[in-house]
Order: C-alpha cells, then sequence, then structure tokens
C-alpha cells in the first residue's frame, strides 16, 4: 500500500486547488448516462409494466412479479430485531418534533391562514443487491408515516430475485405492505407516471445510484422528489486536544463509502495534521476497502492547516458538507461559527455513524455544498401548504383599492375588473349607485 499524498494543505493556493477539485465532482451527468435514462423513462412512461419487466429482466436477471408478495412477519436474531426497534423508536420521535400544524390569524374583516396536510401518496426507493440498508428503508419511510401519508410505495431492487433478509425486516417492521422488486430509472418511471400495477406517487424520496439519481431530476415536476444526492463527505474541525486516532478513523468511515467520497480535516494544528496522516496511513492496511479509501484520500480527501479555528469554521462555511464533526476542547464554543452544514456532530463521542443509524435525525443530507440552501430530509417534506383567505365585505372594501391599483400597474385590466364588479355589488346592495366597469 503506497502512502497518501500531498494530503497536507497549508497555502492558500493549495486550498483553492481543493475547493476546485471538491466543485468539479459536481459536473454534469455523462451524457450516455443522461440518453440511457431519457429512454428508460420514455419506454416506461408509454408501455409500462411490460418496459418495466423488460429493464428488470435485463438489469436484475429475474422475470419475477412486479409486486412483491411480503410473507408473513419472520423475526431475526435478538440483536437484529432489537436494532431495528431501537432505531425505529428514536427516528419516530425526533421526526415527530418537525411536525407543523395549521394556523390562522384574524384581522379586522378578514381570516387568513395556512392548512397543513400530508402528501397522499409517496415512493421510496430503497438501493438493493450489494448496497443493501435497512436504514434507507427507517430513515425515508418513518418520517413520511409521523407526517401522515396514508399510501407508501417501496420499490426495491432483488438481483436474481434475492430480498435482503434485514431490508425485509425493517419493511415489515414499519408496516409497509405495497413493495415492488424494482429498480434503477425504470423504478422511478414507474413510479413517477405510474403503471398498470404501480399507482402514480405524488413524491419520489430514497437514494440510488447515478441511473437513479440522473431519473429523479428528469421526473422532477412530474412529481416531488426529496434531493439529488452527490458523493459522500465528512469534514472535521479540531484542535490540539483531539485524538489522531478517533479522527483517523472518522475519515475513513466516509472513505470506504466511494473512491469520490469526500473527508477533510481543518485543524490549527500542524502537529495534529501530521499524526492524524501517520495514522491514517496505519489504519488504512487494516480496512477490507483499503484501495478505494486511498483513492478517495488522493483524490478528494485532504489535511487543511489554518492560522485558527476562526478560520477552519469559516472554510467549512464555504465548503458546506454533508456531515460535520467538531472535536475541539469546546465544540459547543465554536457552533455559534457553523452557518452551513447538513449535520453537525459535537465532540469526541458523536461519531458520524451515531447518526446513520440510530440517534434519531435523518441520515439523508444536502451534498456537495448544497447545505448553503438545502436541509435534511424530515417530517416536513412530507407536509405541504395550503393558503387560506377569508374576507368580509369591510375587509375586502378596506383593501380593494390597494388591489385595484396593483392591477392597473401590471396591466392586469381584467384583475381590476373583478374588484371592480364587487365595490359595485357592495355598492348596489347599501343601495348606492352602481359603479361601471371601466371600458378598455
Amino acid at each position: 500500500m503506497s502512502e497518501l499524498h500531498n494530503l497536507i494543505l497549508q497555502t492558500t493556493a493549495q486550498i483553492n486547488r481543493l475547493l476546485r477539485r471538491l466543485r468539479e465532482r459536481q459536473v454534469d451527468t455523462d451524457p450516455k448516462i443522461v440518453d440511457a435514462v431519457q429512454k428508460t423513462l420514455c419506454e416506461v412512461r408509454a408501455k409500462g409494466d411490460s418496459a418495466v419487466r423488460k429493464f428488470t429482466r435485463l438489469y436484475d436477471g429475474h422475470s419475477l412479479s412486479i409486486k412483491f408478495p411480503l410473507p408473513p412477519p419472520s423475526p431475526l436474531d435478538g440483536d437484529t430485531e432489537r436494532m431495528l426497534k431501537s432505531s425505529i423508536d428514536r427516528i419516530r420521535v425526533f421526526h415527530k418534533n418537525q411536525l407543523q400544524k395549521s394556523w390562522t390569524v384574524k384581522e379586522k374583516g378578514a381570516v387568513l391562514g395556512q392548512i397543513i396536510t400530508p402528501l397522499e401518496r409517496v415512493g421510496v426507493y430503497v438501493p438493493g443487491g450489494k448496497a443493501s440498508y435497512p436504514s434507507t428503508v427507517l430513515m425515508n419511510v418513518i418520517p413520511a408515516q409521523v407526517a401522515g401519508v396514508k399510501e407508501i410505495a417501496l420499490c426495491v431492487p432483488t438481483p436474481k430475485g434475492e430480498f435482503n433478509p434485514v431490508v425485509l425486516r425493517a419493511i415489515q417492521m414499519l408496516g409497509i405492505t405495497e413493495v415492488y422488486r424494482i429498480g434503477g430509472a425504470q423504478a422511478i418511471a414507474a413510479m413517477a407516471y405510474g403503471t398498470k400495477t404501480i399507482k402514480k406517487v405524488d413524491k419520489i424520496v430514497g437514494p440510488g445510484n447515478i441511473y437513479v439519481a440522473t431519473a429523479k431530476k428528469m421526473v422532477f415536476g412530474d412529481v416531488d422528489i426529496d434531493m439529488i444526492a452527490g458523493p459522500s463527505e465528512i469534514l472535521i474541525i479540531a484542535d490540539y486536544s483531539a485524538s489522531s486516532e478517533l479522527i483517523a478513523a472518522d475519515m475513513l468511515g466516509q472513505a470506504e463509502h466511494d473512491e469520490r467520497a469526500s473527508s477533510i480535516l481543518i485543524t490549527d494544528s500542524l502537529e495534529l495534521a501530521r499524526r492524524v496522516k501517520r495514522d491514517l496511513e496505519a489504519q488504512i492496511r487494516t480496512l477490507p476497502k483499503g484501495q478505494i479509501v486511498q483513492r478517495s484520500l488522493n483524490s478528494y480527501g485532504a489535511i487543511v492547516v489554518t492560522k485558527d479555528i476562526e478560520s477552519a469554521a469559516a472554510l467549512a462555511n464555504t465548503i458546506a458538507p454533508e456531515h460535520l464533526e467538531i472535536i475541539t476542547e469546546r465544540p459547543r464554543m465554536i457552533l455559534p461559527l457553523i452557518k452551513h452544514a447538513g449535520a453537525i456532530f459535537l465532540g469526541k463521542w458523536s461519531p458520524e455513524p451515531m447518526g446513520d443509524y440510530c440517534a434519531g435525525p435523518n441520515h439523508t443530507l444536502p451534498t456537495g455544498g448544497t447545505a448553503r440552501f438545502a436541509s435534511p430530509l424530515g417530517a416536513y417534506d412530507f407536509l405541504k401548504k395550503t393558503s387560506i383567505i377569508d374576507f368580509t365585505e369591510e375587509g375586502f372594501l378596506r383593501l380593494a383599492p390597494i388591489v385595484e391599483r396593483f392591477a392597473i400597474l401590471e396591466g392586469l385590466e381584467a384583475h381590476a375588473n373583478t374588484i371592480r364588479i364587487r365595490q359595485a355589488l357592495s355598492s348596489q346592495e347599501r343601495g348606492g349607485a352602481a359603479r361601471p366597469l371601466k371600458d378598455k
């Protein structure tokens, strides 16, 4: 195993090159992939189930029925059952705190407000095959259930027809009964457009490969989606007090996702930086995915040395990472300096995997700097808002001149006439003279 190269960065030029590399990870999708996904979407939209079955035979290697007949509940070993139950309970409690309520405000002559209602039908995509994640089931289904979504359809690819038993058990424990053993762009198309077997959904959530992500991007507008997730990221802010062994382990934990994952340490201690580099090289040798980890670190990893922790926080805000760990002597003193991050983990006892599985907050987070404007998946993503406007005659007459003038200024004469007609009606009912409509 060769050493990690050029990992410690200290100059502005080096840091700027790192930022450029991170931005380049977000380049447009290969046109060949875009074309392939577009053809899949069009074929499923035109041919429905027959196209879905065709692509499932081609990519998953089976001709089983699209809908998966859920077997009777079959508990796993005790430790796995307790693992799932504990995570389910914690995730549900956390997301219940995100619920919003309908509200109204009363003023003279008007009642204004907002009605909060859940989406009616949601589609959840769960990766299958080698990347089978029961945690994805929990993190995407539970917020929808908490929000009150009545219909949840779940798509899981099953290569050679095999269903991951822990994923299946998670589905059973959440009470989901509408499950389809399909994946890829064809699953996204089926949920977005509907087929004879699969009823169209209102929103699609859940991670997937580049084909799934591209398909979600293309169907947005026909349905809503959660986000377009990019390569995974972790950024760690640490000072002299931090353990280099822990930091190295946390960086490697993110780098093992794939070669495009990014693991970055920002510290004001050159000595810590050097120790972390040594620990990274030592720990890589013990990992089954050591080659993937090394390529990830050499391409998108870095140990950045700044003049102080305040500068480290400023650089972290520029990067706006998916996961941000703060491992300093007083982590909460740094927290007010952070403006952009998907999830923040404070102190050495809060490693990123705690958030992945059972802490409670959602692990579906904005990536690629989108934490500057995007939020983690939550119960609020499955709620929609409808405005309520209820004026009395008195309230209408008070604001009518303002509305009429706005309409005239914007050249919308028919808008203005809706106001004038009501002003005339009010005058008639009060015994006054009707106000004639203005000729154009």
